[in-house]
This record gives structure tokens, C-alpha cells and sequence, in this order.
């Protein structure tokens, strides 16, 4: 698909180059062509100048009101010259007899008028057969006083634009050949780069829903397995009592996998609309350390039940140097609460669930105050900074770079822990904790790192910044 996209993008770059290149060759070569029939007709009209005045023009029979030209003193010698120059002169009677020429042959043209110059075709017979003579003509009628003495008629061979014109044709033709194949080959090159993001988006596409076809499909086959379970003992249940609590155990199976397909479905919608862009939430001053205290004493009964120490550090404010109101809203930042909720409830649920027996948990608060480098003051570039550090397994380096993609889990097999009885069984998530937990960050324009040392503990830090940017 990508490789047909590819060579469509390329063609599509070597078409519109060659239409511009087309209209480029197009306007040159008319503009040359022009230029060099500009230049014969100029030439043509000089040499009509310089040979009307070299005409010699003499009485007829001492009569002062008839006038002739004198053909042998006007046109001594010019045959050779002429030949030299590749221009051909033609005197002609005023009644259209020719007089005098330098032509081996007379061209048999009707005489006309014409001082902006023609093209004219004759047709020849020699010793190889029929051709055509192409001639570049400019025709004057010499006048004296009111009488018509002549016609004078230059002419230049065609062949001086047509072999020129020709040769330009050519020279074009090859150079938008030689670069219609660097096009090409740079268009195939350019498409290929601009679609590596697409098919990396693609690939990741594929692995997005392959993983969540994965996680969907767990779920959906034990919701079939115990409806079909209990649809089959439905009729046994006013005969039999030890059915009627299989019977509820196996709906609170699927009340709870439907709930759990609920949470992931709600998951990707969340995902969904951060990457769209679409997901408008309203930001207002949220104080940061009652949002911890909130998440802590809601995650502490987890805690309990795990034997495991949950703490909450805030790094107490400098209070020498700090106005009232600014240690009031020392830990205040501009955001959503509810996704500030959800991230630090799925940073510390995620450090409990990882974190062994009689581990410990410690969360921690503190203000990162910005410096001007000029005026060194304190400025608004302050960030609230909180840590997440346990005393869990720790994850591998290989995994670090991943542990934020969609899906993920350190377990190559993606499988979900299970206690010994599924009515008892606490799923250990869908993977998509740390994705949304990253997504949210991203959106309030903050940064999310994880330190972890394998056998030691996992640190998550996140950095928000206290007002957010236009």
C-alpha cells in the first residue's frame, strides 16, 4: 500500500515538474524564435534602405515628370556581394517585370507589398528530386514624388531561424528529459521520506489495534463463557439451591468484566480525543497539595490491605523572603483537577500495585522556583514538581523507552496476574495507565520521566509548569 503511494506521490512530483517545464521550454523557444525572425526582418529593412538610397534615378528623355532608375548604375556588382551575405535583392518593373536579380532563377512570386516581412514556399525540382525553397521576404515600393519607379524585393533564407529553432528543440527536449529523470528519482526519494511518519503511524496503528483486539477479547470470551454458563443452570434453579449462588456468582463475573470493558473502552475515548485535539476541558488555579492528600487518602486502603507504607511529603515553602499570598498559593497550579486526578491516581495506583509486601510508597511535593538570567528575580517559570518512588521489582532498561506506549506492559506475554479464584481477581489493568498518564502531562503542557533500578524501585517525576502558555 505504502510502496503504491510512494510511486503515485513520485509521479505525481515528475507530472506537474514536466508541465512546468513543458510551459518553460515553450516560452523560451518562442522567444528565441521570435528574436531570430525579429533580427532577419531588421536586417531585411536596413538592407531595403541602404539600396534605396544607393538607387540612381535619371529622366525619361529629359522630361522633368517622368523618372526611371538606371538598373546597371544602381546595381553594379551586387550579385556576388548579396550571395556572400545570404541575401537576395530583385528589381522589378513598375508593372511587376522583373529587371534585375541576383538569383540564378527567378522565383515566379506575385509582387506585393509588405514592409513587416513573410514567410514564403517554393517548390523546387533538382537532381534529388522535389523540395522546398523557404524564404524570409520584406517587398518596397520606391516611390519619387508620385510615381511608382519599382518594386524592390530582399530575401533571406529561411533556413537561418528553422536551424537554430531546430537545434534549441533539441537541446530542450534532452534537458527536460535529464531532468525529468532527477525528478524522478528525487521524487521517489522525497515520497519515501515523507511516508516514514506515515508508516510508522501506520505500524503503530496496527499495534494499537492489535492490542486492544487482545485486551477486548479476553474480557468479551469470559462474559460469553459465563452467560452461557448461566443460561444453561437457569432452569435449574427453582429445583436446585447450590445453583442459585453458582448463578450469582457467575453474573457478578460479568458485571464485573463489563466493567472493566467499560474503563478500557473509556480509556481509548480518552486517548482518542487528546490525539484528535478535540477534548476541551475547562483550566482553573488547582491546588496541587489538597489534590495529593485527596489521591493518597483514597489509595491508603489499598495500601492497608498490601501491608505497604504509603507517604506524602510536601517540601515546606522558604517563608524569608516570600509574600503571604504566594506561600497561600505555593503549590497552586492551573489546570483540569479532574485529569490531575486521574494522573496522580494512576502514578501511585500503579507504584502500589508493583510494590511487594511491606514495600513503601512515598510521594513527594515541592516548588521549583524560575530564575531570570538578566535580573536574576524570581519569575513565573516556577514548576510544581512531584515525585513517585517505591520499592517495587523495578523495570528493565530495555523496557524504559516503551513504558509509555499504548498497551505496554514489562511482561513480553501481556497477561494479567490472577489470584487462585476469578471471583476474587484483581486485573492488574489494561496498559493504558501510564499512556493516559502521559497524555494528560502533555496536555498541561508539563514533562513525565521514570527513573528505576531493577531490584530496587521505580521513581516516576512529574514537572508542571504554574501557568500554562498561550
Amino acid at each position: 500500500m505504502f510502496q503504491a503511494t510512494r510511486r503515485r506521490l513520485a509521479i505525481w512530483y515528475t507530472a506537474v515538474t514536466a508541465v512546468l517545464l513543458l510551459l518553460f521550454a515553450s516560452g523560451v523557444y518562442l522567444y528565441v524564435r521570435s528574436t531570430l525572425v525579429e533580427r532577419i526582418d531588421d536586417t531585411l529593412n536596413h538592407v531595403v534602405e541602404i539600396v534605396e538610397r544607393s538607387l540612381v534615378i535619371e529622366s525619361v528623355n529629359n522630361n522633368t515628370d517622368k523618372f526611371r532608375i538606371n538598373v546597371e548604375a544602381s546595381f553594379p556588382n551586387n550579385a556576388q556581394n548579396a550571395d556572400d551575405d545570404h541575401i537576395d535583392l530583385e528589381w522589378f518593373s513598375p508593372t511587376g517585370q522583373l529587371l534585375w536579380s541576383t538569383l540564378s532563377e527567378p522565383l515566379n512570386i506575385p509582387i506585393h507589398g509588405n514592409h513587416t516581412g513573410e514567410t514564403v514556399r517554393i517548390a523546387k525540382q533538382d537532381q534529388w528530386g522535389d523540395s522546398e525553397l523557404s524564404l524570409r521576404q520584406v517587398t518596397q515600393r520606391v516611390e519619387f514624388g508620385r510615381q511608382v519607379l519599382g518594386y524592390l524585393r530582399v530575401s533571406h533564407p529561411w533556413f537561418e531561424v528553422t536551424k537554430p529553432s531546430r537545434q534549441l528543440l533539441i537541446d530542450l527536449a534532452l534537458g527536460i528529459w535529464l531532468m525529468l529523470l532527477s525528478v524522478a528519482a528525487s521524487g521517489w526519494f522525497l515520497s519515501g521520506k515523507a511516508m516514514e511518519p506515515v508508516g510508522e503511524s501506520y505500524q503503530r496503528l496496527k499495534q494499537f489495534t492489535a492490542d486492544a483486539s487482545h485486551e477486548l477479547r479476553s474480557p468479551i470470551a469470559l462474559i460469553q463463557t459465563n452467560v452461557q454458563v448461566a443460561l444453561s443452570e437457569l432452569e435449574l434453579v427453582e429445583t436446585e439451591a447450590s445453583t442459585c449462588f453458582n448463578y450469582r456468582q457467575q453474573l457478578k463475573v460479568v458485571e464485573r468484566l463489563t466493567q472493566r470493558l467499560g474503563k478500557l473502552v473509556n480509556d481509548l475515548l480518552f486517548l482518542a480525543r487528546q490525539d484528535s485535539g478535540i477534548s476541551k476541558v475547562d483550566f482553573s488555579h488547582c491546588p496541587l497539595d489538597a489534590l495529593l492528600m485527596e489521591v493518597v487518602e483514597e489509595q491508603q486502603l489499598l495500601a492497608k490491605e498490601k501491608s505497604i507504607n504509603l507517604n506524602l511529603e510536601l517540601v515546606d515553602p522558604p517563608t524569608a523572603d516570600t509574600s503571604p499570598e504566594l506561600l497561600e498559593n505555593w503549590f497552586t497550579v492551573l489546570g483540569n483537577w479532574d485529569q490531575l486526578i486521574r494522573l496522580l491516581t494512576n502514578l501511585i495506583g500503579n507504584a502500589l500495585q508493583y510494590t511487594p509486601t511491606d514495600g513503601k510508597v512515598n510521594v513527594e511535593l515541592a516548588r521549583l522556583e524560575g530564575t531570570n538570567r538578566v535580573s536574576r528575580m524570581r519569575t513565573n517559570t516556577a514548576q510544581l514538581q512531584i515525585k513517585v518512588s517505591d520499592t517495587g521489582t523495578g523495570i528493565p532498561s530495555e523496557a524504559l523507552p516503551r513504558l509509555f506506549d499504548r498497551f505496554y506492559r514489562v511482561d513480553p506475554a501481556r497477561t494479567h496476574k490472577k489470584s487462585e479464584s476469578i471471583s476474587t481477581d484483581k486485573a492488574t489493568g489494561s496498559g493504558l495507565g501510564l499512556a493516559i498518564a502521559q497524555a494528560i502531562v502533555e496536555h498541561h503542557q508539563g514533562q513525565i520521566q521514570v527513573e528505576s533500578t531493577l531490584g530496587k524501585g521505580t521513581t516516576f517525576i512529574v514537572t508542571l509548569p504554574i501557568t500554562l502558555e498561550s
